[in-house]
């Protein structure tokens, strides 16, 4: 056999292993209740009045106009408004919106550096390759006329208790000999328990426009708070 194929074949068993693991380490996420998504440090849970007090503490701002309320304060080096979304009384979202808003070019640069900031931040997973904007990309006739969303996603890597449950989960679900051969048997049945739970420590952000003029909404959210159709 030719030395090029021997090492295209390593190739494939190498990320075919890694693909398992990495899979196997998301679904102790499941097992792990206290993993959520986290804001500034904060959960992504409890009641709306104990978050509240916890952003004040952070410097936010409580603000009200009639039954709006909103939070405001600096994040990430931008002036931002920040809202919280619940479910069942239950915080299931953060939502954090620009102050102001900014041109064409200026938003595809601010937009851009944000997905290397996540990139670079190793507490995150990027939902897929190539999430910037081209450099010659028209936003305003894509968003008017071809209604395209310009959005990023990521996902908040799990905590080192999640790890070791992953540990656990994969000594007592499968040999030693599966998990170091896992067969397409094995990868799917994992894949398959753990085809929700990539979304669950979701955070994205999209570009906003408002005649002619752009900011940056992102979310924070704790999908095992969302409406899930219980009340159905």
């Amino acid at each position: 056999m030719a030395i090029k194929n021997i090492i295209n074949i390593v190739q494939i068993i190498m990320k075919r292993i890694l693909t398992f693991i990495i899979i196997a380490m998301m679904a102790c996420v499941t097992y792990a209740q206290k993993d959520v998504t986290k804001f500034l440090g904060i959960p992504v849970d409890g009641t709306k009045a104990a978050m509240r007090q916890k952003l004040i503490a952070k410097g936010f701002t409580p603000k009200r106009v009639g039954t709006n309320e909103w939070l405001e304060g600096q994040f990430n080096g931008y002036s931002v408004r920040v809202s919280i979304v619940t479910n069942n009384n239950k915080v299931c979202r953060i939502m954090v919106s620009d102050a102001y808003e900014i041109s064409e070019s200026s938003i595809k640069i601010r937009f851009n550096n944000l997905v290397r900031q996540f990139e670079n931040n190793e507490k995150y997973s990027a939902f897929s390759e190539n999430q910037t904007i081209p450099d010659d990309e028209d936003i305003l006739y894509n968003m008017s006329v071809k209604n395209k969303r310009y959005e990023a996603i990521f996902y908040q890597k799990p905590n080192e208790e999640t790890i070791t449950k992953m540990q656990s989960y994969l000594q007592n679900k499968y040999t030693q000999e599966e998990r170091d051969n896992p067969t397409d048997e094995v990868v799917a049945d994992v894949l398959k328990f753990t085809s929700e739970v990539f979304v669950k420590k979701c955070v994205w952000f999209l570009i906003s426009e408002n005649y002619g003029e752009y900011g940056i909404t992102m979310y924070y959210d704790n999908e095992y708070n969302r409406a899930n159709g219980d009340d159905l």
